[in-house]
């Protein structure tokens, strides 16, 4: 009901609406929806549901990306993902070593790996939102999104490592299966697998869609189906299903087909947002909140907070900043420090410690050996620190906004007054001007006004103002009229005036005091003296002047004013001229 004020106004996304949502429903405040109290199959459910929706936010991530990102763009990735989590997985082990005292450091490795990887779908709504999208450069948002669904999937050689040292009895054998299921059978297996499903429908749907088989939506409906195709094969053989649904997404738009296809449909968009709102809600009621004190295992409140803010500063950060020169994407060091801060921690950390207390069980009564304890730490630090993430990466959108504009509001400049193109003209022009809209005057005026005071063009009035005296001299003097037009004059005709005839007739001088008058061309065409007449324009045959403090016209001719004229002759002259005119029109 109000997710465009929420997600448009306020910035914050389906993340934080969605955990907070499920922690008020959940066990520990409207005990709705209680996923715990669900016996034996929560742990069974709770991975299930981090994998559809992991797998799904994969799938997504390598079709949006661009035609072959991932072959373009190789050299960036491999320096972001394995030193950075290869740093960072040292690093909170060593925190959490330090922190945590019944833990060793093999069993601190084995949960910093499910801190390792930066969780996609967290990352999706952060840069795909509208702050992001106004104010973080496309090569960031991209690198961000590609770094962190490659890296969620090479969380298992990092996890199994640390369960073969705990669990095995020899390193030995340890480091073996580590190399041979960790990483050639789940990793590379999987991207394999992933690759040639992608690849495989790539070529079938073309060829469908080129023959008339298939229609646009069963075409926009492979997106979802795809997807779970590729996890479940890829969980029967027992590889990494999650580096597999991205490198099947990634094959099938290789070529940018697929996005050409689907591009326009929100039903992906809708299907992902609905299922990240579903997750988000279950991990917000699925939180062990009673966890969060356990003394017997070493595990208080005061310890979990320092852990976060340690592995905030330290996790990402560092590696970052030092290698942010090999990575092409990112050019400054505050892009290096926004791709170091936006490594949340989500449903990919769930999803792994999850995935790791099915391989060790988990603890009955009190722990007594490394295994015991590593089982029954994993999941409340972990678990606090994904609640952590979700509210400082998820708020920081509108942080920065609110940042921004209180900034804005209580920074005071000073205002200059005049401007470069106020000082040209020699007006002084405020700043709240220099949005205004002005008109442009760069032709001609084609009409002046009967009460204006000049009938000169605009070039002319800005290169020789008219002083207030002169003003209210010719305001306040009769009109004078031309007696004689010099029809060779050139500037005539510049300045817009259209003369007709052979010969203009000396008369009329003296008519300036009726209420009509008219100066007649021998062709039966007249001037119009007080109006002006464009350049190009049919002149009217009779112009009235109704208005003594009409301005005369300058087109070149000879100015006499009716005080100084000394060729009037009187009324009878205009009697005279009047039959003239009856006569002249009879023939």
């Amino acid at each position: 009901m109000v997710s465009l004020l929420v997600k448009e106004k306020l910035y914050i996304n389906e993340v934080v609406l969605g955990t907070s949502f499920g922690i008020l429903m959940g066990p520990h405040c409207a005990g709705i929806f209680t996923p715990r109290e669900w016996g034996d199959i929560t742990g069974r459910i709770t991975l299930e549901v981090m994998r559809i929706v992991l797998a799904t936010g994969l799938f997504a991530i390598g079709v949006e990306l661009p035609r072959n990102y991932m072959w373009k763009h190789a050299r960036g990735l491999v320096v972001l993902v394995v030193p950075t989590m290869a740093i960072g997985w040292l690093i909170v082990a060593a925190i959490i070593y330090g922190l945590f005292p019944r833990l060793d450091y093999v069993s601190s490795l084995a949960i910093a790996a499910c801190l390792t990887p930066t969780d996609p779908i967290i990352s999706a709504a952060i840069v795909g939102g509208r702050f992001a999208v106004k104010h973080v450069p496309i090569n960031i948002r991209q690198i961000i999104a590609a770094e962190s669904a490659a890296n969620d999937g090479l969380a298992y050689p990092f996890l199994t490592i640390g369960i073969y040292l705990t669990l095995e009895s020899s390193k030995g054998i340890a480091f073996e299966k580590w190399f041979i299921i960790g990483w050639l059978y789940q990793v590379f297996m999987g991207v394999a697998i992933g690759a040639i499903i992608g690849r495989v429908f790539a070529y079938v749907m073309k060829f469908s869609q080129a023959k008339g088989f298939i229609d646009r939506e069963s075409y926009v409906a492979q997106f979802l189906a795809l997807a779970f195709l590729t996890i479940g094969v890829t969980s029967v053989v027992g590889s990494d299903d999650l580096l597999a649904a991205f490198a099947a997404g990634s094959a099938i738009s290789w070529d940018g087909d697929f996005n050409t296809m689907v591009e326009g449909e929100v039903f992906a968009s809708v299907i992902d947002l609905v299922l990240n709102c579903a997750c988000f809600i279950y991990i917000g009621a699925w939180l062990p909140f009673d966890t969060f004190n356990s003394p017997d295992l070493g595990i208080v409140p005061w310890r979990l907070v320092v852990f976060f803010i340690s592995i905030l500063a330290l996790r990402r950060i560092p590696s970052t900043m030092m290698l942010y020169k090999a990575v092409p994407e990112i050019r400054t060091w505050k892009e290096a420090l926004f791709c170091g801060h936006f490594g949340p921690m989500g449903v990919g950390a769930i999803y792994i410690q999850q995935f790791a207390l099915e391989r060790l069980g988990e603890p009955e009564g009190t722990p007594e050996t490394q295994a015991d304890v590593l089982a029954a730490s994993i999941q409340p630090i972990v678990s606090f620190v994904v609640l952590g993430s979700i509210i400082v990466h998820g708020l920081s959108i509108p942080f920065f906004s609110f940042g921004r504009n209180l900034g804005r509001a209580v920074t005071l400049t000073r205002t200059q007054t005049v401007q470069s193109h106020g000082a040209s003209s020699g007006v002084a022009q405020p700043d709240w001007l220099l949005w205004a809209r002005r008109p442009q005057s760069t032709t001609l005026p084609t009409h002046v006004d009967k009460d204006s005071t000049r009938a000169t063009s605009n070039r002319a009035s800005i290169e020789e103002p008219e002083s207030s005296m002169v003003m209210s001299e010719r305001r306040s003097s009769p009109p004078a009229l031309p007696l004689h037009v010099d029809v060779a004059a050139p500037e005539a005709a510049e300045e817009g005036a259209s003369v007709r005839g052979v010969q203009a007739l000396r008369r009329g001088a003296s008519r300036a005091h009726t209420p009509t008058s008219s100066i007649d061309h021998l062709d039966g065409s007249s001037i119009r003296g007080a109006e002006g007449s464009p350049s190009g324009s049919q002149t009217p045959k009779t112009v009235k002047f109704t208005d003594h403090a009409a301005p005369p016209v300058d087109i070149g001719a000879r100015w006499l004013s009716p005080e100084l004229n000394e060729t009037s002759e009187g009324p009878d002259a205009d009697e005279r001229d009047a039959a003239e005119r009856v006569k002249e029109q009879s023939q």
